[in-house]
């Protein structure tokens, strides 16, 4: 279902009528007035519309779009922007559910929207940078935490620098941000951020992957990797690191892929895999970020075995002690 705010609604009223914000408000508060309180205030805006003649959605498949106009329940829908941040792709196993998701920030003039791609698209993070014009295809329309993201499945298409497409200076909006908690008050399915030390650090596990694409690599009866998209490979690295952080009010089990275990450890890719062959080497490392402060930022989600709630990672850094100072102020 197509799902529109009143400032949407308001907003389209305007683009058709010269009517004020003011006096749609008006109309909209005397629509509900009329009908005794039986509508809501999004309800009696559909219907101020509807009188004024104003559509508020197309029949036929959106098309190319500008992203001020994406509406949550849109299918089919066609975007071009530019690409203004990157997040790293990770496989998931939940409820019998498993696959790869991973998701950047792409904008054009009249503001910015998060790109989620699941499973074979996620492969195509790979290719994207920062400052690349992308143009979507198929995408479909969601929302999460009060903002509008699009996402693609594997009948979606994507295409990098296509031919003839231009955008100028992006306009900012603002997306969401993880909401800074107390490991106390962590809830299921959160988009989270949290401070605090670190009091156990495991070992790296190191798993294989698909050269080209960073899938998971599997071995069969005679040891030879392949992955499903690439049949036998020569397997690469990548790896995840747990840890358990403290903040005064409780304690959590954070998990940290690739980039993350980076940013932890301060290290490049290539050195956390000569931990592969050392585990006196990251004996060191774990000395040192033991009883570090850090701040990880990620999604919280419960684990059933357990029945407790932990973290998976999307950014890993050292707190800024300046930003803290003014936060508490």
């Amino acid at each position: 279902m197509f799902q529109l705010s009143v400032e949407d609604v308001i907003q389209k009223i305007q683009e058709k009528e010269k009517i004020s914000a003011e006096d749609i408000e008006r109309r909209i508060k005397d629509k509900q007035d009329k009908l005794s309180g039986l509508v809501s205030r999004e309800g009696a805006a559909h219907i101020v519309a509807n009188e004024l003649g104003v559509r508020l959605f197309d029949e036929k498949a959106p098309g190319k779009l500008k992203i001020k106009n994406i509406v949550s329940g849109m299918r089919n829908v066609d975007l071009v922007g530019k690409v203004t941040r990157v997040f790293e792709a990770r496989e998931f196993n939940t409820n019998n559910r498993q696959g790869k998701v991973g998701s950047f920030i792409m904008g054009d003039e009249t503001g910015s929207v998060r790109i989620v791609l699941w499973n074979d698209q996620a492969d195509k993070l790979r290719d994207i940078k920062d400052g690349q014009i992308v143009k979507i295809t198929g995408g479909y329309v969601r929302e999460r935490n009060n903002f509008k993201e699009v996402q693609l499945n594997d009948r979606s298409e994507l295409t990098i620098n296509p031919l003839g497409e231009k955008i100028g200076d992006v306009a900012e909006t603002r997306l969401p941000e993880a909401e800074r908690s107390l490991i106390k008050d962590l809830g299921e399915s959160q988009n989270a951020e949290i401070i605090g030390t670190v009091i156990q650090l495991f070992d790296i596990r190191f798993f294989e992957i698909c050269p080209e694409c960073g899938r998971r690599a599997k071995p069969n009866a005679q040891g030879v990797f392949s992955c499903e998209a690439h049949n036998a490979v020569i397997p690469g690295y990548s790896y995840v690191l747990n840890a358990f952080v403290d903040d005064g009010t409780g304690n959590i089990r954070v998990a940290c892929f690739g980039r993350q275990v980076q940013q932890m450890l301060n290290r490049t890719h290539n050195e956390i895999l000569a931990f592969r062959e050392s585990a006196e080497l990251f004996q060191k490392e774990r000395d040192k970020a033991l009883g570090n402060i850090f701040l990880f930022s990620g999604r919280v989600s419960k684990n059933e075995m357990f029945n407790n709630v932990e973290m998976v990672a999307r950014d890993v850094s050292i707190p800024d002690v300046e930003k803290e100072i003014q936060r508490l102020k």
